[in-house]
């Protein structure tokens, strides 16, 4: 039999190998618990771990067995028995008379205690634990105490080994987690190309992974400082649209040297600076790192305090930096945007200011004053008045051609435009919810109606002036209060400076005489004159040969159209009496001959019929031969009316069996599909069996437009190219001319019918192409230019009417 020693270090083997099974601090502590409470019966055992948050100590209980409750999750380290285990790391043992409720307060139990003791769990010098056993059916001795040493010793070692597997298990997911988050970081920051729009969604990804107070995100302008563009959380000793210059505090640093910043001193002079407002939430710890582009410096990000209250540490600004690579492309795509956008702006700008400044047009000028712009500017309408004798006209409205200002839609406009004119200077009035943002009260009321009844919500105007005076004004709408940024009302200063210039110009010249009609022919003159007299010559006598030809040299005139090719000729084959198709003697696309037998139908019928009046006529035929043989007049002139009768009879039924066969009326070809599959289907009469078509001939339609109809006559010569012979023309004449006309995509065109002969069939119903009619041959001139001077003709005699 083993002995105590051999038992318990057998005993310790079977507990280190069960231990050694489970990887964890919870899994061992129960093992632990249930060791010890198996060698003492009628025992509570807990388990407690040391743990410390930077700033005090606690107990935290692991695994109880036994009657005993604990409901803290953490224990102050000083209480009871345990804290004097932070003292004095050695066994405490106290028995009934001894114990004191003051010893465990954290502990519930029902029993009477009988025996308290604690065990420290030392691993390397170091307390990892404690052991708690109460004993509630007699006293534990110090001898009892020896025996579990070891066992404490093994708990130790194993809860100590377990706590650093966790700690390297936690330490490997959340960089796992990190990383996830960085590949999340990069899909959610490639969702978007608006800075608008990405800004947010930096700040407040910053904001949750760092679990920050205050994230502040500040970005680089051309002269070199930085300006803070969004803030996520609460930070008071900075605000948005605050500018700070190079080494100005430490944003304005980190933006200068590039090197980032971690300050978790509280006490550090930096942060008194920063704190100096005496704000209620100063800043205690600090994170600042740059974002950089390609080596260059784009922005400053600035992480302000963290949530639990501990000083931010190297880890974290290493966080920050990788967070920071991330945000930078996506910051870097999204000023490509800008930039793509600056260059858009700027070439509409160009193609607005070119269009404005080439022409004298001063209609055209207003449209594309007012129309333009919207490619860049989100405004929803624009308008437009003009200075006429005192007085302010609205000229021009986006989307309209012709302005009413007497319309519902456009009279509250030009009252607004007519006051707003009135001033010498810029107006920009604004609706945020029922705040209207102006200067004076009398705007105010005026604005809130004119936005209760057009429904815009933003109004900007600006006055065209110039040296000598004004000439009109020019406003802005849309149902966006915020529709105007500063970058598109420097677009409006600049297109305001050229318009002005442009309408003035256009005014002045519009005052000339007769200037639109003799400007034209008047610098096409100055040119001719001013060329070398030999080249004028040239010119003149180029001029006269070009007009030789039109007029004299003739050229064929042709018009064209759509084809489309039709049979010539077709027929249906249809039975003359109801009945059931036996037999198809033919095929889709056979040739058949007129009269050719194409289908039988059932016969049983027609042929009893004329079985039977076959029988009837020779048995009247017998008999009236008799009456003759015997002299009996009366008898064979009543047997020669029912030979008559039957004789008519038997013709009938012939009749109809003849045409239970059914025949193709003309040559051609079956162009019925899959005809065969008539067989054993009952038709009615009239009803279609197949469909012959004669292929011999082939009559395509041109479509000819309403403007060349009167020129078609019968008897024309006519090509057509179809699209199933791309290298093959047909020619034909014009048998027949539509007598009124069709619409064909809402225009009316007339068909000539042009007959083809086909006679290898390659022509069939239903191709297309396009044809051509030959009208006969007609000066060069008229063959050219027939459309242009029809035009002018139909334009001559609108306005004289002869």
């Amino acid at each position: 039999m083993p002995s105590q020693e051999q038992e318990s270090v057998l005993d310790l083997s079977i507990l280190s190998s069960q231990l050694l099974a489970e990887p964890e601090v919870l899994q061992r502590a129960r093992l632990l618990v249930r060791f010890v409470a198996g060698l003492l019966p009628e025992s509570a055992v807990s388990l407690y771990t040391l743990a410390d948050d930077g700033n005090s100590t606690y107990w935290i209980p692991k695994a109880t067995f036994g009657e005993a409750t604990i409901h803290e999750q953490a224990i102050h380290s000083g209480c009871g028995l345990l804290g004097h285990l932070l003292v004095d790391a050695s066994p405490i043992l106290r028995n009934r008379a001894e114990i004191r409720r003051e010893d465990y307060p954290h502990v519930d139990i029902r029993k009477t205690l009988v025996s308290l003791c604690y065990l420290p769990l030392l691993h390397g010098g170091t307390l990892a634990g404690a052991l708690e056993i109460m004993s509630f059916d007699e006293e534990l001795s110090q001898d009892a105490i020896v025996t579990l040493q070891p066992a404490a010793a093994v708990a130790a070692a194993a809860i100590t080994s377990a706590q650093v597997y966790e700690e390297e298990r936690n330490g490997t997911l959340k960089s796992i987690s990190r990383l996830t988050q960085l590949y999340d970081l990069e899909k959610v920051f490639s969702s978007t190309l608006e800075m608008a729009e990405l800004l947010p969604l930096i700040a407040s990804k910053f904001w949750e992974i760092l679990e920050a107070q205050a994230v502040n995100i500040w970005l680089l302008h051309p002269d070199e400082t930085v300006e803070l563009m969004h803030q996520v959380g609460v930070d008071p000793t900075v605000f948005k649209g605050q500018i700070l210059k190079p080494n100005e505090g430490v944003v304005g640093t980190v933006s200068d040297n590039g090197e980032s910043v971690c300050i978790s001193d509280a006490t550090d002079s930096r942060l008194a600076q920063r704190n100096a407002s005496g704000s209620e939430l100063p800043a205690r710890s600090l994170l600042v790192a740059p974002i950089m582009d390609r080596g260059a410096l784009v922005g400053v990000v600035e992480v302000v305090n963290k949530l639990d209250g501990a000083g931010f540490d190297d880890d974290d600004l290493f966080t920050l930096n990788s967070l920071n690579d991330t945000a930078s492309n996506a910051l870097h795509n999204a000023s490509l945007l800008i930039a793509e956008r600056k260059v858009e702006i700027l070439e509409t700008l160009n193609t607005v200011s070119h269009e404005i400044t080439s022409t004298l047009n001063l209609e055209r000028m207003l449209q594309t004053i007012v129309n333009a712009p919207q490619a860049v500017i989100p405004y929803d309408r624009a308008a437009l008045a003009l200075e006429q004798k005192g007085r302010f006209k609205l000229c021009a409205v986006t989307g309209l051609t012709q302005v009413n200002t007497d319309a519902p839609e456009i009279a509250p406009l030009n009252t607004v435009l007519q006051w707003a004119a009135l001033s010498s200077e810029i107006i920009h009035v604004r609706r945020h919810g029922d705040e209207i943002d102006a200067d004076r009260e009398e705007t105010r009321a005026k604005f809130r109606k004119y936005f209760a009844d057009s429904g815009m919500r933003g109004f900007y105007a600006l006055p065209l002036n110039d040296d000598t005076g004004r000439v009109g004004m020019l406003c802005l709408e849309s149902t966006d209060p915020d529709f105007l940024s500063p970058a598109h009302i420097e677009i409006l200063e600049v297109l305001a400076s050229q318009a002005t210039v442009a309408l003035r110009n256009a005014q002045m010249y519009k005052e000339v005489p007769f200037i639109t009609l003799l400007e034209p022919v008047l610098s096409r003159k100055r040119k001719f004159m001013a060329m070398e007299k030999r080249r004028r010559v040239l010119i003149t006598a180029g001029a006269v040969a070009v007009v030789f030809f039109l007029v004299a040299f003739p050229l064929p005139l042709r018009m064209d159209g759509g084809a489309v090719v039709a049979p010539v000729r077709r027929a249906q084959v249809q039975p003359e009496v109801e009945g059931v198709i036996r037999k198809v003697l033919v095929a889709e696309g056979q040739q058949v001959q007129e009269g050719q037998v194409l289908a039988e139908m059932e016969t049983w019928n027609a042929q009893s019929a004329v079985a039977e009046a076959q029988a009837r006529y020779g048995s009247a035929t017998l008999q009236m031969n008799r009456a003759l043989a015997g002299n009996d007049g009366t008898a064979a002139g009543a047997q020669r009316a029912q030979v008559e009768y039957w004789r008519g009879e038997l013709e009938r039924a012939r009749t109809l069996l003849d045409k239970l066969q059914l025949r193709s009326p003309i040559a051609g070809v079956v162009a019925t599909p899959h005809v065969e599959n008539f067989v054993g289907r009952k038709l009615g009469r009239g009803d279609t069996f197949a469909e012959v078509v004669d292929s011999s001939r082939e009559i395509v339609d041109v479509a000819i437009d309403d403007d060349d109809a009167g020129l078609l006559k019968v008897g024309q010569k006519a090509s057509v190219k179809l699209n199933s012979f791309p290298t093959r023309t047909f020619h034909g004449q014009v048998a027949v001319i539509s007598p009124k006309a069709e619409s064909v995509h809402e225009a009316p065109v007339f068909y000539s019918r042009v007959v083809l002969n086909n006679a290898d069939g390659a022509i069939r119903a239903g191709m297309e192409g396009r044809g051509k009619i030959r009208v006969g041959w007609r000066p060069a001139g008229y063959v050219l230019f027939r459309g242009p001077l029809l035009w002018a003709y139909s334009k001559l005699w609108y306005w004289l009417g002869w």
